[in-house]
């Protein structure tokens, strides 16, 4: 709205210097994802909020992936419903299937439960893989004994890694208490997540 036109002159240079920055730094960083060398890190404090399944992964769902690699030793049953790990699994893929990305293959890696809770993880996750089915998703399942990692890959090169898998969260304080069906509210364990761009996959 100012009538001095040197001013006009500084804002219009000073605007300039802004976005020339800005797409210096998008230019960098898509090189080093080209690379193969970005690297972001997210550190999530103990009984912190607002680090829902969405909030964490939506960034990196663009439209073009449609295939997502889990691995994660963890998804089992566990006989409290509050802390029962398949339900975290649902959710991931409830997100996948909201899109804006159109997953059409998820492939998850895990181990098996240990004695009785075995049968029930099995038949939790082939209940899980029929609903995506509903949706047009294929869910690959695949048992390791030897697996410890957990990550999270999409085919648009995006790979996070996080240090409790998809269990970073507490046990809700009750089964009506704020938190329980809204992950975004639920409070945290202190964890680690580390986010990566790479030109190759890795396919299991």
């Amino acid at each position: 709205a100012t009538k001095d036109e040197a001013k006009k002159h500084r804002y219009r240079q000073k605007i300039s210097e802004y976005m020339t920055r800005a797409e210096d730094i998008k230019k960098h960083i898509e090189k080093e994802k080209q690379d193969g060398k970005y690297h972001k890190q997210i550190r999530i404090e103990e009984n912190a909020t607002g680090f829902g399944y969405e909030k964490l992964f939506q960034e990196y769902l663009t439209e073009i992936v449609s295939e997502v690699w889990v691995e994660d030793p963890y998804i089992r049953h566990v006989h409290q419903a509050s802390r029962c790990l398949l339900y975290n699994f649902l959710r991931f893929c409830e997100m996948l299937v909201k899109g804006p990305c159109k997953v059409k293959t998820i492939h998850l890696l895990t181990s098996y439960d240990e004695g009785s809770g075995r049968s029930q993880q099995i038949s939790g996750l082939e209940e899980i893989q029929q609903s995506l089915r509903n949706y047009g998703v294929t869910l690959n399942i695949e048992f390791s004994s030897s697996i410890h990692d957990r990550e999270i890959r999409f085919n648009n090169g995006w790979m996070i890694k996080i240090g409790r898998g998809l269990d970073y969260f507490k046990k809700p304080q009750g089964r009506f208490s704020i938190g329980y069906c809204d992950f975004d509210l639920r409070p945290c364990h202190e964890t680690t997540v580390d986010v990566f761009h790479t030109k190759h996959t890795k396919k299991m």
